[in-house]
C-alpha cells in the first residue's frame, strides 16, 4: 500500500475526487484502509461534503427490558436501507460503556442512546444518561444525568435544533441549547398515558384515551415547545386538546391509533379500520391518515392490501415506526416487516415486505421497533 501512486496525490486533489461520490460510496471507501478512513474523516473533507444529501435508513431498537441481554449483539446499530433493499450494521464499540447502549431516537444524523452513568458497571442502579453520537464518525457526547425511571418509562423525542424531551404520563423533561447543562421539569397534566408522541416543528403531538374503561375514545393533544420557559412551572398546563367538530367520525373508525411524523408539516395517524361500530369490532385492514397541520385537515394516505393484512390479523401485538414517506409495521411471530412508501397515489406497489431483519425483534418474537436515521458524516454531537 505504501508504494501505491494514490499516496503521492495532494490531499486537496484526493478531497475533490472523493467529494464527487455519493455518501453511500464514501462510507464504503472509509472501510477500505486506514489511510482512506483518516482522510475521509478530516475536518476539511467533512466541510467539503456539507451539502451531500443524507442516507435515509430505518434503524431498529431492542425492547427496553433487554438492555443488558446479549451485549455482543447490541453493540451494533442495525439499519435497513430501503433504496438498496439491504440491512447494514454500524459498530458501536467506540462507546465507552460496558452495558449495551440502547438506541431510542434520531435527528439530523445523530442517534440517541440510553447508557449507564458508570462506565465500569454493567447493572448500575445509580441512573442513566442519554448519549448522543454520530455512528459514522464515532463522535459522541453525554447529556446531563437522569434517573433510571426515565429510561424505563420515558419516550425520547429529539429534533434538528438539538432539543430533547423525555415524556412520561405524569411529567416531562426538556433540554435545549438555551439550557444545555440541566433538564427543565414540567408536569404533564394529561388525561392518560400519552401514546406514540412525535415532535413536528415546534410542537409535540400525542394521543390520549379520554374514554371509559369499556370503550376507548382517542383525542389528539399538542404541546408547543416555544411555550416552555426557563422556570420550572409545575402548575401550568402546556398541553391542549387539538380537535374540530368534523374529526369525531374519523376517530371513531380507527382502532388503537398511533402517530408517526409525516413528510414536511404533516402528521400520520395509523390504526385498524373498524368493520363495525360495536364495542370490540374487528378490523378490515390498517388505515393511514394524514393531517395537514397548516390547514388542520385529514385525508387518507393509504391502506394495507388485504392479502398483506391477513398476516397481521391474528397478532395481538403490532408496532408501527418510521417517518416521512416510509412507515414500517411489525407483529409478533410474523418474522418479517411490512413497509409502506408514500407514492402519492393508490398504487399497491407502495407496499412491500422486508425480509432478513436481524435479531428476531430483540426478543425472538419478531416484534421490531425503530426510528428513522438520516446518516450524515457532517453531523456533530
Amino acid at each position: 500500500m505504501e508504494a501505491s501512486p494514490i499516496y503521492k496525490l495532494p490531499q486537496d486533489t484526493l478531497h475533490q475526487i472523493f467529494s464527487s461520490l455519493p455518501l453511500r460510496q464514501i462510507m464504503i471507501c472509509k472501510s477500505v484502509c486506514k489511510f482512506f478512513n483518516r482522510m475521509l474523516a478530516s475536518p476539511s473533507f467533512i466541510h467539503l461534503i456539507s451539502l451531500t444529501p443524507p442516507l435515509r435508513f430505518l434503524a431498529l431498537r431492542p425492547p427496553p427490558h433487554h438492555h443488558h441481554r446479549h451485549l455482543s449483539s447490541q453493540t451494533s446499530l442495525h439499519v435497513y436501507d430501503p433504496d438498496q433493499n439491504q440491512w447494514l450494521r454500524f459498530n458501536l464499540s467506540f462507546l465507552p460503556f460496558r452495558s449495551a447502549p440502547h438506541p431510542v431516537a434520531s435527528a439530523t444524523g445523530l442517534v440517541y442512546f440510553w447508557c449507564d452513568n458508570h462506565r465500569d458497571s454493567v447493572n448500575s442502579s445509580e441512573g442513566k444518561s442519554l448519549v448522543v453520537c454520530n455512528p459514522l464518525t464515532s463522535q459522541f457526547k453525554v447529556l446531563p444525568q437522569l434517573g433510571s425511571a426515565w429510561s424505563k418509562h420515558g419516550a425520547v423525542l429529539v429534533d434538528s435544533a438539538n432539543r430533547v424531551m423525555v415524556l412520561t404520563e405524569l411529567a416531562f423533561l426538556f433540554l435545549s441549547d438555551r439550557n444545555p447543562k440541566s433538564w427543565l421539569s414540567f408536569s404533564a397534566n394529561l388525561p392518560s398515558k400519552p401514546r406514540s408522541p412525535v415532535l413536528v416543528s415546534d410542537s409535540v403531538f400525542a394521543l390520549c384515551d379520554v374514554g371509559s374503561p369499556w370503550r376507548s375514545q382517542w383525542k389528539l393533544f399538542r404541546c408547543q415547545l416555544s411555550s416552555l420557559n426557563n422556570n420550572n412551572n409545575h402548575n401550568h398546563n402546556h398541553w391542549m386538546c387539538l380537535e374540530k367538530h368534523e374529526w369525531a367520525d374519523l376517530f371513531d373508525i380507527i382502532k388503537r391509533p398511533r402517530l408517526v411524523r409525516g413528510h414536511g408539516n404533516r402528521l400520520l395517524m395509523i390504526g385498524g379500520l373498524k368493520s363495525t361500530f360495536s364495542l370490540n369490532p374487528s378490523c378490515s385492514t390498517i388505515l393511514i391518515l394524514r393531517l395537514d397541520l397548516d390547514r388542520l385537515e385529514w385525508e387518507e394516505a393509504g391502506r394495507m392490501p388485504v392479502e398483506m393484512y391477513r398476516c397481521f390479523q391474528e397478532s395481538t401485538k403490532l408496532k408501527v415506526f418510521g417517518g416521512g414517506d416510509r412507515v414500517c409495521f411489525s407483529a409478533k411471530r410474523l418474522g418479517k416487516l411490512a413497509l409502506w412508501i408514500d407514492c402519492g397515489d393508490e398504487d399497491e406497489d407502495c407496499w412491500r415486505w422486508i425480509e432478513g431483519a436481524p435479531g428476531g425483534g430483540g426478543s425472538g418474537d419478531g416484534l421490531w421497533r425503530g426510528f428513522v436515521f438520516e446518516a450524515r458524516l457532517t453531523a456533530l454531537p
